[in-house]
């Protein structure tokens, strides 16, 4: 759906819409296709047909009221065009639908002190279950306190389990995290978690596509996530079971040409089965610590973690006949050099000039009665 109309009838017009229509309202988009949306919101006003469905919330809409009740609320509304709209959430207009979900937002709702852009720029979304378990729990917030301290913000939506844990390890370790909800950014949705959500305005921000005052519904939900995808850098999924908002939302990554991310957990797991079936079947990324993410998210090339190697020990620079000389000596009992060249494998004059070289590294120790391994320290 395009613009049109001037700054002020765009706003009220946004504003408007986002009230009288559904998020990610697929009907909506095929209705209004092509159309700017002080022209859809002029449509929709003068009841014409095949706007019928639409009739009873446009008679209650009153966009004015909603950005004073906003504004009472500490919360702006963003809209395409402001320095501060994310512009990655564009993809929205051509992405595929998700449980028919789709479309970008009219605008969005911010509540806090940091400018939305700024913050989603680099941001990497972390997302699972609600009823996660406490590996779960720990591993989001141990990811998402790591992903603070390099300098990304952690996109999540406020939920129990996973979301909050993610939110928590990020406000831990002083970075910027963004809660995005499914209902009006003035409205604590789970109540528990009032808290945090003031820590998060604090620090963060909180965001929402509907208005001041709604409620949440399994339907926004669904689209809510497709905000989290697309406004994100890549999607990591903790803990999800096979039919889950967690796998929603990395079909929307997915949708959005964003790298799904993740975290494998115990096969015993029902929790982590979802996110096995990520890697197996649709490609993700397996990660397991937070270098692992940065270089998924990282443009091609940049932000390339290692291979993990075990430490190296005196042992891994020894030659082939070192090793052999080596594994010959005993631990407690000494043994002549002659016994432990027939152990070898290798000739005497062979066997003790490799002895000598062992003893200088302090890797054998020779006593009266012969060659040994010298004690554990």
């Amino acid at each position: 759906m395009g613009a049109g109309g001037s700054g002020d009838d765009e706003r009220l017009a946004r504003v408007a819409l986002g009230r009288v229509i559904e998020p990610g309202d697929g009907t909506a988009l095929r209705v209004f296709e092509g159309l700017g949306v002080v022209e859809i919101w002029e449509r929709l006003r003068r009841k014409e047909t095949g706007t019928e469905r639409w009739g009873p919330r446009v008679d209650a809409a009153q966009p004015e009221r909603d950005l004073e009740r906003g504004a009472a609320a500490g919360a702006r509304f963003v809209i395409p065009g402001d320095d501060e709209w994310p512009e990655q959430l564009d993809v929205l207009d051509e992405a595929g639908r998700v449980s028919r979900r789709a479309g970008a937002p009219f605008g969005l709702w911010v509540r806090g002190a940091g400018l939305l852009q700024a913050a989603v720029e680099r941001s990497v979304a972390v997302v699972g279950a609600r009823a996660c378990s406490a590996y779960g729990e720990h591993v989001a917030g141990e990811l998402a306190s790591g992903l603070a301290e390099s300098g990304y913000a952690v996109v999540s939506g406020g939920a129990y389990g996973i979301d909050a844990a993610a939110h928590r390890g990020v406000l831990a370790a002083d970075g910027v995290t963004v809660a995005v909800l499914a209902c009006g950014v003035d409205v604590s949705y789970p109540r528990s978690n009032s808290a945090l959500f003031s820590r998060i305005v604090e620090r963060g921000l909180v965001v929402s596509e509907l208005p001041p005052g709604c409620s949440p519904t399994k339907l926004r939900f669904l689209s809510r996530n497709r905000l989290i995808a697309a406004g994100s850098l890549g999607t990591v999924v903790i803990e999800a079971a096979v039919r889950s908002g967690a796998l929603n939302s990395a079909g929307w990554a997915e949708q959005c040409g964003r790298p799904v991310l993740a975290v494998p957990g115990p096969i015993t797991s029902r929790m982590s089965a979802g996110t096995h079936v990520l890697v197996r079947e649709r490609d993700a990324v397996l990660v397991t610590n937070v270098a692992e993410i940065i270089e998924a998210v990282s443009p091609l090339g940049s932000g390339l973690t290692p291979y993990p190697h075990s430490p190296t020990t005196p042992f891994d620079e020894l030659s082939h006949e070192l090793r052999r000389v080596l594994d010959a000596v005993p631990v407690n009992h000494p043994v002549p050099a002659t016994r432990i060249a027939v152990t070898a494998g290798l000739d005497l004059p062979t066997t003790q000039a490799a002895l000598q070289a062992l003893a200088a590294l302090s890797l054998t120790h020779r006593s009266p009665t012969g060659w040994h391994l010298p004690p554990p320290t």
